[in-house]
């Protein structure tokens, strides 16, 4: 089969980038059948984030295992991701209310 280059669209920054030839047949020698949606230095980003290291905390609001990207002090006196949204959406809404 022959591949040439085509220009794709990255999902991520909407930069466009060059899916080559050489990557098309990687990508058929593999089995892949979709091509990449993400341009190369989005894909290395996001490769890079996967790989930090998550610590299991339990949520001491609402009681969840959850995962947080830093060693807390105390994992059972932190929130989840979830609980700690509410949380900020309820000190900034506090923040904008007048006093009378």
């Amino acid at each position: 089969m022959n591949f040439e280059d085509k220009k794709l669209t990255c999902k991520e920054c909407s930069k466009e980038f060059i899916w080559s030839a050489g990557e098309q047949q990687f990508y058929a020698d593999k089995g892949l059948q979709n091509p990449p949606s993400r341009c190369p230095e989005c894909r290395k980003k996001r490769k890079a984030k996967e790989n930090v290291q998550k610590y299991t905390i339990i949520c001491k609001e609402c009681g969840k295992k959850g995962e947080v990207p830093f060693q807390p002090r105390d994992p059972n006196d932190i929130l989840c991701a979830e609980c700690w949204a509410k949380s900020r959406a309820k000190a900034a809404a506090q923040e904008t209310t007048p006093s009378v």
